[in-house]
């Protein structure tokens, strides 16, 4: 059945966009990027949908979730007495998902024994199964996402760099649930539906505070807390329309208000949203947030910990924003406060 990326942001459509050009192609391998709880393995299963293979298997495995002395035969299979336990020859990941599609999701967290293999096996399409002499030949779409900087960690030495580029044929990147608009509202609803299905409820929707909150509040957990979130309302907290206060979650804090390069809180009326002020020049959006996460690491004495808890993000988020800033902690003492607040 064809996976459904829900939400219509011009950022969410260039996802779907590049995924049916991927799907229209069975030998292009592709790296899946974004933050936690964003979607990677919906748009994996999406490619595999729209492709000419979509009746064959899609097999997908948390490689960050296997201990490493069990993930190749996880991924490679077994032969009979490759250790003890092996009373028969296994298949593994790699072998079912023989012309279909293997999702390879938290690649990053694998070892460099492991990615040698999966190297071989990206490479050649071609691997032995642990204690076996025969080489397996597969015709296998690759998928493999990661939610952490795979360029940074080839740079660290983490991460194979030729394993990096054999992965990185193809790249998809998510975008966080804060920086699709009204897609929260669409997938909202969509969730409501869904969890009604499940539960058996009837809640009718949200409420138009209840929307509001959802808007303006800043989503670390992405889609899948707000279907979290969601499920906690719809089952535990209402019955009816769902007001701010089954949300169960925190107003956010006013949001700022920009002139020029100048960065000021501007509190207004419960209720109503918060304005940017765009001087007449313009200005970028990526300065914009560059000085706000200066003025909130200053604050916090650049302590990341409680600079994430004033942006109301969390440290993987705060992070990620420094690295493609290219902020470090060390400009933050350099800076005074009146340049950029």
């Amino acid at each position: 059945m064809e996976q459904t990326v829900i939400g219509q942001s011009s950022a969410i459509k260039k996802v779907v966009a590049m995924a049916e050009k991927i799907a229209q192609s069975s030998s292009i391998t592709t790296l899946v990027t974004g933050e936690s709880g964003t979607g990677k393995e919906v748009v994996a299963r999406l490619i595999h949908d729209l492709s000419s293979s979509e009746s064959q298997p899609f097999v997908d495995i948390n490689c960050g979730a296997i201990p490493e002395t069990l993930l190749e035969s996880e991924l490679f299979g077994h032969e009979k007495g490759a250790f003890t336990g092996a009373t028969a020859r296994k298949q593994g990941l790699f072998e079912m998902a023989n012309g279909g599609t293997i999702f390879l999701d938290e690649i990053g967290d694998v070892s460099h024994n492991i990615q040698v293999k999966l190297l071989k096996a990206v490479e050649n399409k071609r691997f032995r199964r642990v204690s076996g002499l025969e080489e397996v030949r597969i015709s296998t779409r690759i998928i493999a996402a990661t939610n952490v900087d795979l360029r940074r960690a080839v740079d660290e030495g983490k991460f194979r760099e030729d394993l990096y580029y054999r992965l990185n044929v193809c790249q998809i990147h998510i975008p966080s649930l804060c920086e699709r608009g009204d897609d929260v509202l669409i997938l909202a609803q969509h969730f409501i539906a869904q969890l009604n299905g499940e539960y058996d409820r009837e809640v009718k929707g949200l409420t138009e505070p209840a929307r509001r909150l959802l808007l303006t509040y800043g989503w670390p957990g992405n889609v899948r807390e707000l279907r979290n979130v969601l499920e906690r309302a719809v089952l535990v907290e209402c019955d009816d329309w769902i007001e701010p206060e089954h949300l169960c979650l925190e107003s956010p804090q006013s949001k700022p208000t920009v002139v020029g390069s100048q960065v000021e809180a501007k509190a207004e009326m419960p209720g109503q949203f918060n304005r940017f002020e765009i001087p007449p020049e313009g200005i970028a959006l990526e300065e914009i947030e560059r000085n706000i996460i200066l003025s909130a690491l200053e604050q916090a004495d650049g302590n990341i910990s409680k600079a994430s808890r004033l942006l109301r993000i969390n440290r993987g988020k705060l992070r990620y924003r420094l690295e493609r800033l290219n902020i470090s902690l060390r400009e933050v003492h350099t800076i005074k406060a009146n340049s950029y607040i």
